[in-house]
């Protein structure tokens, strides 16, 4: 299991499109992934459960990723986050 903490960075937080592409690459791959913000937690499987986290500019996620292809998925995922969606 790896897990890491994020600050959300991008200008409109995790919305919608983000959140689609988080949700394709979990649904690509074997691993969970659930991710958190405050007492929310999200399905990385789920868009509509991403986007209901709230998690504005500033907002504090933490992912966690669990399973065979772990490693793979939380690189991909780590880079996401570090690249602010590609939103910046």
């Amino acid at each position: 299991m790896k897990t890491a903490t994020y600050t959300v960075n991008n200008k409109m937080g995790l919305h919608a499109r983000p959140a689609a592409n988080i949700a394709k690459v979990v649904g690509q791959h074997k691993s969970e992934v659930i991710l958190q913000a405050g007492a929310k937690k999200a399905n990385g499987k789920s868009v509509l459960m991403i986007t209901t986290l709230g998690a504005k500019k500033g907002t504090e996620v933490t992912m966690t990723v669990n399973g065979e292809d772990e490693e793979e998925v939380f690189a991909i995922l780590d880079e996401m986050f570090a690249n602010s969606f590609d939103e910046e």
